[in-house]
């Protein structure tokens, strides 16, 4: 059965009901442990519920809290809830912790192999379209579990879609039917009348924003980078504001202290914040350091820094052939924190590279990033019957 559009639905009512209607096909969004304090896997699958709903697309949020529930009692209640999903697209999102505490998303094929007892048309979104590697014995064996995983999740679904160019991912085999490139998009609300929009353009000052830290051991170094670059702006006599919000602030609020210490910038640790406040924080920025590995298509805090036209600072290595390649960043070598703080300050002090990088970033947000065009794609990816 191909995914049909269905009129248009009193909202209010919806929320009521907490069973949704089944006389037409609708997409289930199935999620794994919900993460906290901040759940991007959630934001993603509300903001891509709220534009296919604008599509005339029902739309259902359903978790598998095996965390909570453990895997018997929450596979018995998948099993009893997707009864009800029988004229349903199951949208399966993957991440290897989600469905694993340590990293083995074994539980995950159970998942699948639950939905497909039912003949249920399942589709899979691939967050992570490869394993976590690492150094350690232990890293190494559980990123063979996750790609083993991954390729077990590929072949049993009806249609695989990918946060990153196809052609990235090498284990992919060229040209196969049922695998989609869909970028995923800014988890933060629509920015309407953004051309508008051009922080601090006639102030002497400069605000810098860094949206989510890393957890130890990776922290050091990124504030270590970031601290260095914001240095290099103030001997250029720069009046500089330093904003740090999102995930891992709050914990690193004494190393942040003490890598400013004594310099002469004013710093703001803003914490978690709701989604409107992140929106409107990222407008007010000049520009967006993101220091925390290479730059990738699948970063989340990027892609809200170019939703709101913020010129990004960070390093390459994994942007290329993606649309961040396009879109308003200034990259360096990975590592290289001389030529980080040079791009910054360059970013900073030149209006008109700062006006180019902006623009970029928003023809890259109307072409590839924003909800309704992502909306769109998913709508064409599920249209026809499965092979």
């Amino acid at each position: 059965m191909p995914l049909r559009v269905s009129p248009k639905r009193n909202h209010a009512m919806d929320e009521m009901s907490s069973t949704p209607t089944s006389d037409s096909t609708r997409i289930v969004f199935l999620l794994g442990k919900r993460d906290v304090p901040a759940d991007g896997i959630q934001d993603y699958c509300e903001y891509l519920g709220k534009a296919l709903e604008r599509r005339g697309i029902q739309t259902e949020i359903a978790h598998v809290d095996w965390d909570s529930q453990g895997w018997t009692n929450a596979l018995r209640m998948l099993r009893a809830r997707s009864a009800a999903w029988s004229k349903s697209w199951v949208v399966l999102q993957y991440t290897a912790l989600s469905w694993s505490k340590h990293g083995f998303p074994l539980g995950v094929l159970a998942v699948l192999r639950s939905l497909k007892r039912r003949e249920l048309r399942c589709a899979i979104v691939f967050h992570e379209p490869f394993g976590l590697s690492g150094h350690r014995m232990v890293e190494r064996v559980r990123c063979a579990c996750q790609n083993w995983a991954i390729r077990r999740l590929y072949g049993q679904a009806d249609m695989s879609i990918f946060p990153v160019p196809l052609e990235t991912i090498r284990w992919l085999s060229p040209g196969d039917p049922k695998a989609i490139f869909i970028p995923i998009g800014a988890n933060i609300p629509e920015c309407e009348g953004l051309e508008r929009v051009i922080p601090n353009v006639n102030s002497v000052s400069r605000t810098i924003v860094i949206y989510c830290l890393s957890d130890l051991p990776h922290l050091d170094r990124e504030l270590a980078d970031i601290a260095n670059a914001v240095r290099k702006s103030l001997l250029h006599g720069m009046k500089l504001r330093v904003v740090f919000l999102g995930r891992g602030t709050n914990e690193a609020s004494g190393d942040i202290n003490r890598a400013f210490d004594g310099m002469d910038a004013e710093v703001l640790n803003l914490g978690i914040q709701k989604s409107e406040s992140v929106r409107l924080t990222l407008l007010q920025s000049d520009v967006m350091l993101c220091v925390r590995g290479p730059l990738y298509p699948r970063r989340g805090s990027a892609l809200a820094g170019i939703a709101c036209g913020v010129p990004i600072v960070g390093y390459a290595g994994a942007a290329e052939g993606t649309p961040i390649a396009e879109a308003g960043t200034e990259l360096v070598p990975y590592g290289d924190r001389e030529a980080l703080g040079t791009a910054l300050w360059r970013v900073l002090a030149d209006r008109k590279v700062w006006q180019e990088l902006h623009e970029k970033n928003l023809s890259v947000y109307r072409r590839y990033l924003s909800w309704d065009l992502i909306a769109k794609s998913m709508i064409d990816a599920l249209g026809p019957d499965p092979a």
